[in-house]
């Protein structure tokens, strides 16, 4: 029985090549696979961001093609409403951030500065690479690996039950956080893990990449303004005196 076809809006981004999908091929299989060659590929791929943030996302979409794994597979896939998701993104992100920053954060006892990026205080000649590093660095790069790439991969070796879900959200959370732990210290993995558990929830609901990108860029822009401006320690005490 043929698969009923993809409405317009939920086809995902594959760019077409002569018209048509490229037939499958060993290098491709092994490439999807956990052999030699697959777990080269996931290891070049979680190496890229020791040279810089977004290499690993890049990695990530070239491993795609190559393989030929649907971009679907990795959350690619055409939002209903792309103004709509761009507008929930940025509102949830924002909204995310404050409440990491004014409720549960102080909760867990965290200094209310960011000691590791305090330097930013004022500091007009870092934005443009800051601005950089949270849009394309932590909204595509961060995403891309953590929530599209490794929730594909986990899938292949876990399955799609639902305690497989919760598994993987688990798993892709922590390392998530502690991904974070070189620059940010514990504060860090805790803030990092806690987004990585609602963002994995969110893509494992939705199957969609785009809004969460939109979500963690505005989430890390609003980090940014508030550190920038040096007003952490106000909205730090706005529920916790």
């Amino acid at each position: 029985m043929m698969k009923e076809a993809l409405k317009p809006q939920e086809r995902d981004f594959r760019i077409p090549i002569a018209g048509a999908t490229p037939p499958d091929d060993r290098f491709a299989a092994a490439l999807r696979g956990f052999g030699p060659l697959g777990i080269l590929a996931i290891a070049a791929i979680a190496a890229g961001n020791l040279v810089i943030a977004p290499l690993s996302a890049v990695l990530v979409l070239l491993w795609a093609w190559r393989s030929h794994t649907p971009w679907r597979e990795i959350g690619y896939v055409r939002p209903k409403s792309w103004i709509r998701s761009l507008i929930l993104g940025v509102a949830f992100g924002i909204a995310f951030k404050l409440l990491m920053k004014a409720v549960v954060m102080p909760a867990l006892g965290a200094d209310p500065i960011n000691q590791a990026y305090h330097y930013l205080a004022g500091n007009s000649a870092a934005l443009p690479g800051m601005l950089f590093a949270v849009t394309v660095g932590a909204g595509f790069g961060e995403e891309t690996l953590f929530r599209g790439y490794m929730f594909e991969r986990f899938g292949k070796l876990f399955g799609t039950g639902t305690g497989a879900k919760i598994l993987i959200v688990t798993l892709t959370a922590g390392l998530f956080g502690l991904a974070h732990f070189h620059d940010q210290g514990l504060a860090g993995v805790e803030q990092a893990t806690i987004v990585g558990l609602v963002f994995g929830t969110i893509f494992t609901v939705t199957g969609r990449i785009w809004m969460l990108m939109c979500a963690h860029a505005a989430f890390d822009l609003t980090a940014l303004a508030i550190i920038y401006w040096d007003i952490e320690s106000q909205v730090a005490h706005v529920v916790f005196k």
